[in-house]
């Protein structure tokens, strides 16, 4: 079981703010298509990683980046400087 995050517009898209997801996905890559197989919602708001990001454990990662062991996984566009 793995905590997942969304935040900004992949909540708005999504409607929820985080869940619990059971998944037996090897990489970040296989869970957003785990996830995006589900509604349109999640595929909708995966449609385009280059504009996402991810965190595992609050480190940032890449999206081959593999689960095993992982507690947390957040999504989220990118940051802007300001």
């Amino acid at each position: 079981m793995i905590d997942v995050l969304y935040f900004a517009w992949v909540r708005e898209r999504i409607g929820l703010p985080r869940e619990k997801v059971e998944t037996h996905a090897a990489t970040v890559a296989d869970l957003i298509a785990e996830l995006s197989a589900r509604e349109d919602r999640y595929a909708l708001a995966f449609a385009d990683l280059s504009s996402l990001r991810v965190a595992l454990d609050q480190e940032l990662a890449d999206f081959d980046s593999p689960l095993a062991g992982v507690r947390e996984i957040a999504i989220f566009p990118p940051m802007t400087g300001g």
